[in-house]
């Protein structure tokens, strides 16, 4: 099976199933000296563990992160990074009934295509414990842009139809309510809705917004490998996203040229944006302003109610899934919007070095 390795000089490569023995990742090309050790990365395995709230699957796990490779003495070795979460609570039964029928919004079927064989027990590589992977390896890439002074936090700017107000964003609020939404108003109207959802055996999706804070301008190739288009692919990739968009993204469509594009200003030594409807990006490129990005995540498809679907003898069947689901993925993902955009762009810092020979020969007379 290919396309388990992400990146260009920093990659990671993610292994494991949801109901195997562990999950993983090889995170390679970060470079040494590095600070880092279990505790850099805990924490945000820990705002992607379940069970912390009625509105994500009871599945009980520590998701506890052992650093197996690549650091010594506290500080990375240059060798590759190797990190294990064990699976402690699988309930593998749950799935028997689920093993010859297509659930419907799953990638069973299109699994079941590609390789004639799948793994029915929870989704097998489609799971969405794969990501604890992309985590592990995203709270890597985050300490290594905190170095450079760049920050990245993500949130949920939507709920189903419950979007934040922009005017009442609390930071401190995404770590108080269990939809991470940055306002408290909103989580209220978010908790009714998703209540309403489980009570009529469905699920909900949502929207969650990332920002990076201190990025250069120059990041980003102009063609093929563009900042938007490689934080397209690292977005697309997770499961259950259905769209993406930097800055204004599909507003723009029903703009016009006078009222999308940001003005530049200069004060004789600092060139910035008076506003910022591109997100960030122009050409492709970093425009050392703030970078936002959206992912529009479905509603969960694993849902109580009886759904029509068909089993592996073409026959038309009935099936109502039940189990340890998630109703809404959104507050789980959020972490997982982060990580993989940290990723994305510690990779193109990295390769962004070898842009201009002025770089280069700062880089080698540092050596001599």
């Amino acid at each position: 099976m290919a396309g388990s390795i992400y990146g260009t000089l920093l990659t990671m490569t993610t292994w494991g199933e949801s109901h195997g023995k562990g999950v993983g990742v090889v995170l390679d090309g970060c470079p040494a000296g590095l600070s880092l050790c279990e505790k850099d990365i805990q924490p945000y395995l820990d705002r992607r563990r379940p069970g912390q709230s009625a509105y994500t699957t009871k599945r009980q796990e520590k998701d506890q992160v052992e650093l197996l490779s690549g650091v010594f003495e506290g500080r990375t070795t240059g060798a590759p990074i190797s990190m294990l979460v064990r699976n402690e609570d699988q309930h593998t039964a749950d799935y028997l009934a689920l093993k010859d029928v297509y659930r419907p919004g799953h990638a069973d079927y299109t699994f079941d295509a590609k390789y004639g064989f799948r793994d029915y027990r929870g989704g097998g590589r489609s799971s969405a414990r794969e990501t604890i992977a992309r985590v592990a390896a995203g709270a890597v890439a985050a300490k290594l842009l905190q170095t450079l002074h760049i920050s990245v936090q993500a949130y949920a700017a939507a709920i189903g139809p419950v979007q934040m107000d922009r005017n009442r964003f609390d930071p401190d609020e995404i770590f108080r309510n269990p939809f991470c939404l940055p306002d408290a108003k909103a989580a209220g109207l978010a908790e009714s809705f998703v209540s309403g959802c489980i009570e009529q055996k469905d699920s909900a999706g949502g929207i969650v917004e990332c920002v990076a804070d201190g990025l250069p301008a120059g990041l980003g190739e102009p063609v093929f490998h563009k900042l938007d288009a490689c934080l397209g692919k690292a977005l697309f990739s997770i499961g259950a996203v259905k769209g993406v968009e930097i800055g204004d993204g599909f507003l723009a469509a029903a703009a016009t040229g006078r009222t999308h594009n940001d003005a530049f200003v200069s004060d004789g030594k600092t060139i910035r944006k008076k506003t910022n409807h591109s997100g960030g990006v122009l050409g492709g490129i970093s425009d050392h302003s703030r970078l936002i990005v959206r992912a529009a995540f479905k509603p969960t498809p694993s849902i109580a109610s009886e759904q029509e679907t068909v089993n592996r003898d073409r026959e038309n069947v009935r099936l109502s899934i039940h189990g340890r689901h998630d109703p809404l993925v959104v507050p789980r993902a959020v972490v997982v919007v982060e990580a993989m955009t940290a990723f994305t762009l510690a990779d193109l810092l990295l390769q962004n070095m070898s842009s201009r020979m002025e770089y280069i020969q700062q880089i080698y007379a540092s050596m001599q």
